[in-house]
């Protein structure tokens, strides 16, 4: 990211009241096709400790940011429970114009961010969090607490891919795990949005999860071999033990709703301490069981963020999001 590029974020952040963390993520930090970065929104998300008061504080600064029907009929209160009770806890602005730039931030309270880093609540930031992002602010060290989510996708990408894969192959899978089942796949975004973000973002991606491809490696889950100047071939092991493995770096919520789906067992350890274990009959089986978790995961959110935001948007912004949104998706499939 451009020292100038910084410099204009942070001024923007001046004219919000206060957050605890500040990430931006999309096309405008890292641009697939540089020539368009111009003219591309920049995305923001902005962890705040109390959303409605935070809310009501903007409202005073930049009253303008809002659609004037939830100014008028609720104020910082109705923009909460909107997001809360229609949407996933996000509270989305876009189409802010400010120093020739064009923003989007969504507002998140931050006890609602770190559960879905950790669990995989709603499986909506932390997906975004799986993705290359420009941290700008952080007082609480959210970038830490997120390594639990980085390892957690490399795992289920794991299972989901097979017994030998291309590192572009393995970012590939993560980047498209916060996509299963997300109902604007289907119309409002680019069919090749996965392959366009791996590829513009290889080296991004490579010095994300290269610590957990590493300690992979360690364990003797993955193997990789290099043959000149082309990507490593990675090898993973397909056994029972090694599923099992990879499952128990899943978030305990998806373990959780695993072993309702699959049943689980009580163990004895070493130590004396009886611990539940998820029944795998093989590695497919976890993986068609998380796949399925997953895909309703994010079809329940994405449907439930998409009304939120067009509600929160207003008529015109919202028609203006969303025919953007659709005129870059038709071009895909053209």
């Amino acid at each position: 990211m451009e020292n100038h590029d910084k410099a204009q974020l942070q001024s923007f952040l001046k004219t919000l009241p206060p957050v605890e963390f500040c990430c931006v993520y999309g096309s405008s930090l890292h641009p697939n096709n540089p020539g368009s970065a111009k003219s591309t929104m920049v995305d923001c998300i902005l962890g705040v400790s109390n959303p409605q008061q935070w809310h009501s504080e903007n409202l005073t600064l930049n009253n303008d940011h809002y659609a004037s029907w939830m100014v008028l009929l609720g104020g910082a209160r109705l923009i909460t429970d909107v997001a809360d009770e229609i949407g996933v806890g996000v509270h989305f602005n876009p189409f802010v114009s400010w120093d020739d730039k064009m923003f989007k931030y969504g507002v998140v309270r931050m006890h609602d961010l770190v559960q879905d880093i950790l669990n995989w609540e709603r499986f909506y930031l932390s997906g975004r969090l799986q993705k290359p992002v420009h941290v700008l602010l952080d007082n609480l060290d959210v970038a830490n607490v997120n390594s639990v989510n980085l390892r957690a996708a490399v795992s289920a990408a794991l299972l989901l891919l097979p017994s030998k894969f291309t590192e572009e192959e393995l970012y590939a899978k993560i980047c498209s795990l916060s996509y299963m089942g997300d109902l604007r796949m289907l119309f409002a975004e680019d069919r090749n949005k996965v392959k366009k973000i791996v590829q513009g973002q290889f080296e991004l991606f490579r010095s994300m999860y290269k610590p957990f491809i590493e300690e992979y490696e360690t364990k003797e889950l993955l193997r990789r071999s290099f043959s000149g100047n082309t990507q490593p071939i990675i090898s993973q092991d397909g056994g029972l033990s090694a599923a099992r493995s990879l499952v128990s770096s899943l978030p305990p919520m998806i373990r959780s709703q695993m072993a309702m789906e699959l049943g689980e067992k009580k163990l004895l350890c070493d130590s004396g301490r009886v611990i539940q274990e998820i029944v795998i009959g093989s590695k497919d089986e976890a993986a068609k069981c998380m796949q399925t978790i997953l895909q309703r995961k994010v079809m329940v959110s994405s449907a439930r963020q998409a009304v939120s935001g067009l509600l929160a948007a207003g008529g015109i912004t919202a028609m203006r999001y969303v025919g953007a949104k659709m005129s870059k998706a038709w071009k895909s499939w053209r």
